[in-house]
């Protein structure tokens, strides 16, 4: 599906006029943004360009200082991150958090209890998922003896277990080798190919202009340009800002 055919589907997720203050540092300001259903939408800019501000108030982190969060039809702004990711939006973070000395399928039940309460069939549902993320023959290990591409890979399982129909993904392919992050790029496609819906924070280039149906640039706070991965690379602001002279052209 082409970006402009995915642009008619509707929007699941949209920020207004978003605005997040800490004292007089403004993080985020007055950003919109639009996710469309069976979108993945890239969201880049330097360290501190306010990218991961931005997902911890859409995941009720960060209550914001103006602006409205929809997500579903539903204002979320005000919710408690538990109801935010029982609507159905699940999230990673930049510093994978696991518990180390649960197995990987023990965390990886942490989020399949959200929807089967049940032990059982937990147990089943973060299987299941691990099969699917490439972990199964590791799902009896601790976590404090994962290397990083495989921490990675449970963050994604543990947010996958919540089964969302969004899914923020933030910089999984950090301190990824290229071949590690190619694996990564078929994982995330094939996530969206379940149907769900995908925004990702990511500063392998590569990676986010082969994924990203459109992108979104922050820059100090401020959103500063948006398009398809093509009219990213082609942005005077963009290129002056943060890409640099290099070229990054979808392939």
């Amino acid at each position: 599906m082409t970006s402009s055919e995915l642009l008619n589907n509707p929007v699941i997720l949209s920020t207004e006029n978003i605005t997040k203050q800490f004292g007089g540092l403004t993080a985020v300001d007055n950003v919109s943004i639009e996710l469309h259903k069976g979108e993945i939408l890239g969201l880049i800019g330097a360290n501190g360009a306010g990218k991961t501000t931005l997902f911890n108030m859409i995941s009720g982190s960060f209550r914001p200082t103006s602006g409205r969060i929809v997500f579903k039809g539903t204002q979320i702004q005000k919710m408690s991150p538990n109801k935010i990711c029982r609507l159905g939006l699940g999230r990673t973070y930049q510093i994978v958090q696991p518990f180390m000395s649960l197995t990987v399928l023990e965390n990886t039940m942490v989020g399949a209890l959200l929807r089967h309460p049940g032990v059982k069939d937990a147990k089943k549902s973060a299987e299941e998922i691990l099969e699917f993320v490439g972990l199964e023959r590791r799902k009896d290990i601790v976590g404090s003896a994962l290397n990083i591409p495989e921490l990675k890979r449970m963050e994604v399982a543990r947010a996958l277990a919540t089964e969302p129909s969004v899914l923020l993904l933030d910089e999984v392919m950090a301190g990824l080798n290229p071949s590690e992050s190619a694996q990564v790029i078929e994982l995330v496609r094939s996530i969206r190919d379940k149907g769900i819906s995908i925004i990702i924070i990511e500063h392998v280039m590569k990676a986010i202009m082969n994924l990203s149906d459109r992108i979104y640039v922050l820059n100090q706070g401020k959103l500063i340009a948006t398009g398809t991965p093509s009219d990213i690379t082609q942005n005077s602001e963009v290129i002056k800002s943060y890409l640099g002279e290099k070229s990054y052209a979808k392939g």
